[in-house]
């Protein structure tokens, strides 16, 4: 292929187009292949309207970051089972982000962390909670007195609501500290 070639290549598929391209290729091989297969069935018309029997839905928002986008979560026996979004939010527009978007396949990972660990002789332990809240309070206890309240920052979070992080700036100064920052650099 000569240059003028990938250069007309190049200028007509970008890089997202092409991934688009490729994971569409993908799904239908895919699904084919399983279809062929016999592992799956055609869902039943009750199925389709409602997967999910005895759920209901809760307008919230969503948890990625501050911005505070709709969603409406569907909820079954306490548990979080599927969302979409909020058509009708004023702050969303009926739109989502890539991560509010796949909010709820993290929250159903198996590999999720859920219960504090601690790592002892190279292997991660499960602890309680009280002994998990224990040990970092000791922890910030022992620096305060050894090396000063500045020693420490405080890190909030970007899904932080408002009332949570005036509480956060309230225990950092209750700590004795102004060292405080957060990872939304939006």
């Amino acid at each position: 292929m000569n240059r003028d070639t990938q250069k007309a290549l190049s200028t007509k598929v970008g890089r997202r187009s092409f991934l688009k391209m490729a994971g569409i290729a993908g799904a239908f091989g895919a699904t084919s292949m399983v279809s062929a297969a016999g592992v799956t069935r055609a869902a039943t018309e009750e199925e389709v309207k409602n997967p999910f029997p005895g759920s209901k839905s809760v307008k919230t928002v969503c948890t990625a970051c501050s911005v505070g986008c709709g969603i409406i979560a569907e909820v079954q026996n306490g548990v979080w089972v599927r969302q979409e979004v909020a058509q009708d939010h004023p702050v969303s527009l009926g739109g989502h982000c890539c991560k509010g978007a796949d909010m709820i396949d993290m929250v159903r990972s198996e590999v999720r962390l859920k219960h504090p660990m601690v790592k002892e002789g190279g292997k991660w332990k499960r602890i309680s909670w009280d002994t998990a809240y224990e040990r970092i309070s000791s922890k910030l206890k022992s620096i305060r007195e050894k090396e000063g309240p500045d020693a420490t920052i405080f890190l909030g979070s970007a899904k932080m609501g408002t009332e949570q992080a005036y509480y956060f700036r309230k225990f950092a100064a209750m700590y004795g500290t102004n060292n405080i920052d957060h990872q939304a650099r939006i």
